[in-house]
């Protein structure tokens, strides 16, 4: 017997039966050829249990037979990014091997006071380690790299990226002093390159951002395709349009799963070219009479590359600011993708030395951070940026959603400074284009791909389903699937069914010179301080006796107390509590902690209606 029905792939995990001629080669008969010999001599319980005899394991082999065909399933396990914008990272799982997609972080919500950045929970990543082959990016925005740093301390895998992805990278690793010990490879779009059980090509594609993938991940079942976020520019202005080629290749030879990037499904239409803004950059170039102050995000090379193109058309001179931008524009120029002329761009500390019309001042900052060039050139308070009356601010950039007040408190101090403001307020025509595609490069690629299963990906809640919506109303897709982070998807040739859960979530990070993650109690400790201040009562206590050396003090903070006789009474129910405290209790800081908080915390709420935090410090003497 052979474990396995070769020459029957459509027989997939059936049971086959190995027979033998007289002294000829070994033939496989297929369950129904057999059954259609022997019907005619074996009654029905005869012919099942030959059917189980012709199977190719033996008894006591079952189980692990049975282990076997239910590993073969691949699965797909969205870490982050299905259900929230930010966070991208996504699991393929087939057997013992693991890739992962992506590796990006979200920025703080409101609520998450102090926290810099939000990264996925790998838990299910690290309690697999083992099985983890790579980490393979689709490009270079924070929300699908920005978490690696976090990642790569906890599970040091290979990362593959593109050779721009891959620079940025090195200066996010080197920043964290993770680049020594980090494997980086590069990949090369249209070149397919293996891990384990995947076979993976990577496919251009364009936004708003250069060097852009989708995945197609040839596995055991069929192919998946990842689009990463792309929009459909097919005259992009590095000559590296979007390969439509390819993805129609795939379609022909069939797509198991699609998992699309929903951004834009709100948007009907086409999403413009990048080289749609340039006319309308021109004119706002030709009608400024002064310093032109320019920003846009600093990984928008295009927008970078249209702005210096413009400036040396006009006679304007370049001046760089803001530590993102610099490096992004340093390294297009070191990859190729800014060529610009000699003595196009000066030192920011010439710009006073040059007339105003012949200055661009290419500052980062579209989004009113408090610390950014643009930020403090808008108060006066940066050291080569000043802005004057009749200067012209352009923001070729979106309002990122949670950042409007920022960005509007920002051009407030813009107009007091008298300066010309345009912004994209849909009044100033196309001065900014989305990276993303909008529904119709949606239907587009789901038409080109034909796959047999959807899975929206990218996005809230709310453009999972739309998107969903969008691609059921085809016709074309078997079955659409909608995933949230952390449900599991597994898939065979014939079929894709949510199995179960793995653990999932968010973890809050201050980022400073080291990763240090701040637990779910740190925040709840600085939310309830925010919301009712805190209160130190202050005991000095003798460590050998145990006896109170000076009476208790109470400092507040975060409220005031409009009669300072509570104050007075709030130190006397700490000193009572000490009374009527044992000298053992005493010196057991824990216990007499815990009694001075709860007695303070009953007199607060009923004589101040408050609930601030209570912390009672004890010094020993």
């Amino acid at each position: 017997m052979q474990p396995a029905c070769k020459s029957q792939p459509h027989m997939t995990n059936r049971l086959c039966l190995v027979a033998h001629g007289d002294g000829g080669p070994k033939r496989t008969i297929g369950l129904g050829v057999y059954v259609l010999v022997i019907v005619q001599w074996c009654d029905e319980r005869t012919v099942l249990r030959r059917r189980w005899n012709a199977c190719c394991v033996s008894p006591r082999d079952t189980p692990d037979k049975l282990k076997k065909m239910a590993q073969d399933k691949l699965r797909i396990i969205p870490l982050g990014g299905l259900g929230e914008f930010g966070m991208n990272c996504t699991a393929l799982r087939w057997q013992d091997d693991i890739v992962v997609i992506d590796a990006g972080l979200m920025f703080p919500e409101e609520e998450l006071l102090g926290v810099d950045i939000v990264v996925p929970d790998i838990s299910y990543l690290t309690e697999n380690r083992e099985k983890v082959r790579a980490i393979v990016l689709t490009h270079g925005h924070e929300d699908h790299i920005g978490g690696l740093p976090w990642i790569l301390s906890e599970l040091n895998v290979p990362v593959y990226g593109t050779e721009f992805t891959l620079a940025y990278v090195e200066g996010k690793l080197e920043e964290h002093h993770l680049l020594d010990d980090a494997e980086l490879i590069e990949m090369l779009p249209g070149r397919r390159f293996t891990l384990g059980p995947f076979s993976i090509l990577p496919i251009r594609v364009t936004h708003s951002l250069v060097d852009c993938v989708a995945l197609a991940i040839h596995t055991p079942v069929g192919v998946v395709v990842h689009t990463g976020d792309f929009k459909i520019d097919l005259s992009s202005p590095d000559g590296k349009p979007f390969d439509l080629h390819s993805f129609a290749e795939l379609g022909k030879h069939g797509v198991l799963c699609l998992l699309q990037d929903s951004t834009n499904v709100d948007r009907p239409g086409y999403t413009p070219s990048e080289r749609a803004v340039r006319p309308r950059l021109d004119e706002i170039f030709a009608q400024t009479k002064k310093k032109l102050f320019f920003s846009c995000f600093s990984s928008s090379i295009h927008r970078i590359r249209v702005a210096m193109e413009l400036a040396q058309a006009h006679g304007r001179k370049v001046a760089v600011i803001g530590r993102s931008l610099d490096n992004s524009t340093e390294i297009a120029q070191d990859l190729g993708y800014l060529d610009l002329p000699p003595g196009l761009i000066v030192n920011p500390g010439q710009i006073r030395e040059m007339p105003d019309n012949k200055v661009l001042v290419m500052i980062s900052g579209t989004q009113g951070e408090p610390m950014s060039a643009l930020s403090r050139a808008a108060v006066n308070n940066h050291k080569y940026a000043r802005i004057d009356a009749g200067d012209t601010v352009l923001l070729s950039s979106r309002v990122i959603p949670g950042n409007e007040k920022s960005i509007y408190r920002m051009i407030d101090h813009l107009e007091r400074r008298e300066a010309k403001v345009i912004h994209d307020d849909g009044t100033q025509g196309l001065i900014h284009v989305s990276g993303h595609g909008s529904q119709e490069e949606m239907r587009l690629m789901i038409n080109l791909m034909r796959p047999k299963f959807f899975v929206p990906i990218h996005g809230d809640y709310r453009h999972l389903k739309r998107h969903a919506e969008l691609a059921g109303n085809m016709d074309i897709v078997e079955k659409v699937i909608l995933l949230e982070d952390g449900e599991v998807l597994e898939l065979d040739k014939a079929s894709a069914v949510k199995t179960g859960k793995v653990a999932v979530g968010r973890v809050c990070i201050d980022a400073g010179g080291s990763i240090d993650v701040v637990e779910d109690i740190i925040l709840r400790d600085r939310q309830h301080i925010g919301e009712g201040g805190i209160v130190l009562p202050i005991i000095t206590i003798n460590k050998r006796t145990g006896k109170v050396e000076v009476a208790p003090e109470i400092v507040i903070r975060g409220f005031t107390v409009d009669d300072p006789a509570m104050i007075a009474e709030a130190r006397l129910v700490v000193q009572r509590t000490l009374e009527n405290s044992s000298d053992e209790e005493k010196v057991d800081y824990g216990v007499i902690k815990e009694k001075v908080r709860s007695d303070l915390k009953r007199y607060i709420q009923k004589n101040m209606s408050r609930r601030p935090l209570i912390m009672p410090v004890v010094m020993e003497v």
